[in-house]
């Protein structure tokens, strides 16, 4: 129940998810370069190789997210420009939509 009451009061946009993720790196970062410093020779390659593989993690996840970016700007302006080709029919689709979902609430509701 706990988790469902904060799940509601902390609303997750990709603004907050983005700026989290930014966080965690940002906390992973400090937390390699304090164990590089204290690790010493003997378990330097250890170290390296997990800075290895999260820079490469974040270069994955920079191409992934620049790649989704560009979906979802092309993805609007085609839907856009299919609105405003042909506006009445665009309408009727979305009120059809609406009538359709408020026909199976409706009877959901009974």
């Amino acid at each position: 129940m706990k988790n469902s009451r904060s799940a509601a009061t902390h609303e997750q946009t990709p603004e907050t998810f983005i700026s989290d993720v930014r966080t965690l790196v940002t906390e992973a970062q400090k937390l390699l370069d304090a164990s590089d410093s204290s690790e010493g020779a003997g378990n330097g390659e250890a170290g390296s190789a997990l800075r290895e593989r999260f820079e490469a993690a974040q270069e994955r996840f920079a191409e992934l997210y620049a790649t989704a970016k560009k979906r979802v700007v092309a993805g609007g302006k085609y839907a856009d420009e299919t609105i405003r080709a042909n506006p009445y029919q665009s309408v009727a689709l979305a009120a059809g939509v609406g009538l359709l979902i408020g026909l199976l609430v409706g009877r959901r509701g009974k």
